[in-house]
């Protein structure tokens, strides 16, 4: 496992001019054609327009809130923002607004495509020597208090008015959760360092690399894709190379559009209106002033009453579903469920956070899959052998047990997606009719029938995942594809951050 010194480095590491730092979008399905939605450019945006309202929870309030939710599903919060942190990891795309999206082939990814978390090492400590502490370990930030981490930090930051991040993405600032995360993993390398006296810098990174992977191997694929679809890309339980048949890059890795702009974009239901961070802090994503004149908004020095209770956001405590424990303030809270849903605030992006319209991030990401050109969900199941939902079954709304009124389907939205549905909104519904029971972490032991990527959105995202890590040659499943943590072959994210806590 140990890096070998003729190798290049990775990531940010590489120069521009490097062979590595050529990372670009692309597509799985070129032979497609693009899905149209109307006779006319207005017909088009009108159409989108109208399903991103019904994907939004507009009636729901937009308040935060702290108990039994019969959205959430039975994948602990804390999934989300790893799924938003792996995102970063592997794309950064500076070509951000709608205008500019009209062409994938034109749109250069400035990350490398791999898991090989360059927005946590950036260029290293000789390019990058503010990052660290001087030697080979991370600088961390001003202590937080609130939650249960006594050693709890913020992330380190300049002298500026508005006190920025040092890190290797400035997007990992992006909110406090994100922050935070992101945190764990600079303190995981410290700790890394601390228990292996003598380690140099390079075989740290690699091993950290190792655990980051294992952990979305191991754990965060099978959280968010159904165990049939998974199954699909193993031998005797082990994933394959040879069975993967839809992401076969030619020459250099790229991120595909249909990954980056629908399959991947999963995570946007699994959204919480907001999150209790501990005993005195209940926030909800953005603020809405005056009512609520404080959000999980980042770009900033955090709070330092902030400080995550991490209990609350993995199951490295056990509390009862329903808070019913002797401390009813510590509950674990759970991820969104996958659906054709987003919560009230994301409907209304405030300004800070986007500044030319849709404000509703549905009707963005449905917006930009068109600009691009994505191929309808059906054509891409037929494409991919597998045989489509019928428009009765993209539901649109909340995949909760037993909705009362029964979810609508898409049709009822417009004629217009006949056959004929977004690629995005496809996988969406696509996961509410493939639920797989999961028990959760709780006293109560409640089994939750929580939606999973199915056989197209979960086939897309497995094989990027599994493709980028087969093409990287210092990666866990190349270099050494039976490595486990010394732990043992269950270790979760729970693991990690107990590690990177200390215990």
């Amino acid at each position: 496992m140990s890096a070998r010194h003729g190798d290049p480095p990775r990531g940010l590491m590489s120069a521009a001019r490097s062979p590595l730092f050529d990372g670009r979008f692309g597509r799985l399905f070129r032979s497609l054609p693009p899905a149209v939605f109307g006779a006319s450019e207005a017909d088009n945006i009108a159409n989108l327009t109208k399903l991103g309202a019904a994907m939004s929870s507009d009636a729901d309030p937009a308040d935060p809130k702290d108990g039994k939710d019969d959205e959430e599903s039975g994948i602990p919060a804390l999934y989300t923002y790893l799924g938003q942190f792996i995102d970063h990891d592997l794309t950064f795309d500076p070509a951000s607004s709608l205008q500019k999206q009209n062409d994938p082939d034109a749109l250069v990814d400035f990350r490398t495509p791999a898991f090989d978390l360059d927005n946590v090492y950036g260029r290293g400590p000789s390019d990058q020597p503010y990052l660290y502490d001087g030697g080979d370990g991370f600088l961390l930030g001003d202590p937080i208090h609130g939650g249960t981490d006594p050693r709890a930090r913020d992330l380190p930051r300049n002298s500026a008015q508005v006190r920025r991040a040092l890190i290797g993405d400035p997007r990992n600032d992006e909110n406090a959760l994100v922050s935070q995360l992101q945190g764990l993993f600079l303190r995981f390398h410290n700790r890394i360092l601390a228990d292996n006296q003598g380690i140099s810098f390079e075989n740290a990174q690699s091993l950290v690399r190792f655990y980051y992977q294992y952990v979305i191997l191991h754990d965060f694929l099978p959280r968010i894709i159904h165990s049939s679809v998974l199954d699909q890309v193993k031998t005797h339980g082990r994933y394959d190379r040879g069975k993967l048949a839809f992401f076969l890059p030619k020459s250099s890795p790229f991120m595909p559009v249909e990954f980056s702009a629908a399959a991947y974009r999963l995570g946007h239901s699994m959204v919480r209106p907001g999150y209790q961070l501990n005993d005195e802090v209940l926030l909800p994503i953005f603020p809405d002033p005056p009512r609520l004149p404080e959000g999980l908004t980042g770009f900033r020095a955090l709070n330092p009453a902030w400080g995550l209770d991490w209990g609350r956001f993995i199951d490295i405590d056990i509390r009862n579903y329903d808070g019913s424990d002797a401390d009813k303030s510590k509950r674990l809270q759970f991820a969104y469920r996958l659906d054709t849903s987003l919560v009230n605030p994301l409907s209304k992006l405030p300004q800070s956070v986007v500044s030319d319209p849709p404000p509703s991030l549905a009707a963005r990401n449905l917006l930009r899959g068109w600009r691009l050109g994505l191929p309808s969900g059906q054509r891409v199941a037929h494409r991919m052998g597998v045989v489509p939902l019928t428009d009765e079954n993209i539901l649109i709304g909340k995949a909760v047990e037993n909705p009362n009124p029964a979810l609508p389907n898409i049709l009822t939205v417009s004629p217009v997606f006949r056959q004929n549905c977004p690629l995005w909104t496809y996988v969406l519904a696509e996961a509410i009719q493939h639920k797989q029971p999961v028990k959760i972490p709780v006293n109560e032991n409640i089994t939750i029938n929580t939606p999973r990527l199915g056989p197209v959105g979960g086939r897309i995202v497995a094989e990027v995942f599994l493709g980028l890590m087969f093409d990287d040659r210092h990666s866990l499943l190349t270099l050494q594809p039976n490595w486990h943590p010394p732990t043992g072959l269950e270790y979760t994210l729970k693991d990690f951050v107990r590690y990177a806590l200390g215990g």
